[in-house]
């Protein structure tokens, strides 16, 4: 008896278990993710043995998945003496080849904060970057965790035109295939839009507006923000979608061509009201022709609400008188008069039968007359002699009249 359970116990201990079998049996992986570019059988085979390394297929690009059926992995497995190989039912093997995905977004915040402050472009939150090639997420493999960073960079400040070059460090396939992209930059700021069509004279609401991003070079002047436009009115038609800028805006007329109006006169003490017709239309606080009605007479008035405009008497000012200082004048230094230097004239000699004497210079010139002679003895002046005596009085005292002929009488 005791024999016969010495060898039961022997055999219970030396039979195959069924849990030591069923590990030791190759099974197929339904789900496999590989990091290589290649996939082995130890990536496809549990329990696959010494010829686990082994690689059978080409893995999918970084990031992608594939699939590959089970007919095509159990031939690429005989070679290697993969016996038994347990399938679990399955069709299909899907692959997916780990990776680090660089998002789209960031190569493009990697791309403005390149362009930012350079090449005569502003911040980087104001730039519009258009790629010649939808940008796509980058892959690299997930064992690089460096920096994407930027290895050339080229840009037409004109047109805006640019060409850049990544690297990423420790990236095997930036350094086999380097990512280049092109595009245009463009600087941006925000603009209103109009939602839906305006009218000539209608008023701005907000809900009128929309704000949107435009290029900056077309907006130099005469952008305005949608606060400042809300309650102003449109000067010409506009259409959904159309850019709002200042010069389309006037203040809202609150006074209609031909409208008819209060006109009020106002001066201290005393308001009159009387009715009129408006020559034109105008906002608050602006000038416009009215008529009275009354005396059909014309008179300028400044709108004050809807239907009133206001003639205000104007109020004299009166302003302090400031004293006048008397200011002593400057002196004025005497120019020095230049004195013509005294000519002495030649002596001219006098009649020969005219006793004359020359007046002295201070006084009155007065003729001096020799002493009386007979009258047989006086001489008679010529009219030749005359002329010559009167021409050296330098105050002639005698005007001669013109000489007359008289008839001689014989």
């Amino acid at each position: 008896m005791i024999r016969i359970l010495i060898i039961a116990l022997f055999v219970l201990a030396h039979a195959p278990q069924p849990a030591a079998r069923e590990a030791a049996t190759p099974r197929l992986k339904e789900l496999v993710t590989v990091t290589a570019d290649v996939v082995r059988i130890g990536d496809l085979v549990e329990h696959a043995g010494p010829a686990a390394n082994v690689a059978v297929f080409r893995a999918p690009d970084l990031g992608e998945t594939g699939s590959v059926d089970v007919g095509r992995v159990a031939e690429a497995l005989k070679p290697h003496q993969i016996a038994n190989l347990d399938t679990a039912g399955i069709s299909q093997v899907v692959v997916t080849r780990l990776s680090r995905a660089i998002p789209a977004a960031e190569i493009e915040e990697r791309l403005a904060d390149a362009f930012a402050g350079q090449f005569g472009l502003g911040e980087a939150r104001n730039l519009s970057i258009t790629t010649d090639r939808p940008l796509r997420a980058l892959h690299v493999e997930a064992s690089a965790t460096g920096e994407l960073a930027i290895a050339r960079l080229n840009v037409d400040q004109r047109s805006g035109r640019f060409d850049v070059q990544f690297e990423l460090p420790g990236a095997v396939a930036v350094r086999r295939a380097p990512l280049r992209i092109t595009g245009t930059v463009i600087e941006t700021v925000e603009t209103v839009i109009v939602a839906r069509a305006l009218s000539r004279g209608d008023t701005v609401k907000a809900s009128d507006l929309v704000v949107a991003r435009r290029r900056k070079s077309d907006f130099l002047n005469g952008a305005i923000a949608a606060g400042e436009a809300v309650g102003l009115a449109v000067k010409r038609p506009l259409r959904t979608g159309e850019v709002l800028r200042a010069t389309d805006l006037m203040k809202a007329e609150v006074v209609r061509r031909n409208e008819t109006v209060t006109i009020l006169y106002r001066v201290p003490g005393i308001t009159l009201t009387v009715r009129g017709k408006a020559l034109e239309a105008g906002a608050i606080g602006e000038t416009i022709s009215v008529t009275n009605v009354q005396s059909n007479r014309t008179v300028q008035a400044t709108v004050e609400a809807p239907g009133l405009v206001v003639i205000a008497a104007p109020i004299p000012v009166v302003t302090a008188m400031t004293p006048v200082v008397p200011i002593a004048p400057a002196a004025i230094p005497e120019a020095p008069v230049e004195r013509p230097a005294p000519v002495e004239l030649p002596s001219l000699p006098l009649a020969p039968r005219a006793n004359l004497i020359a007046p002295a210079p201070a006084a009155v010139p007065q003729m001096t007359l020799a002493p009386p002679m007979p009258p047989s003895q006086v001489p008679s002046l010529g009219p030749l002699a005359l002329a010559e005596a009167l021409a050296l009085s330098p105050t002639p005292l005698i005007e001669m009249p013109a000489a007359s002929k008289t008839p001689s009488t014989q």
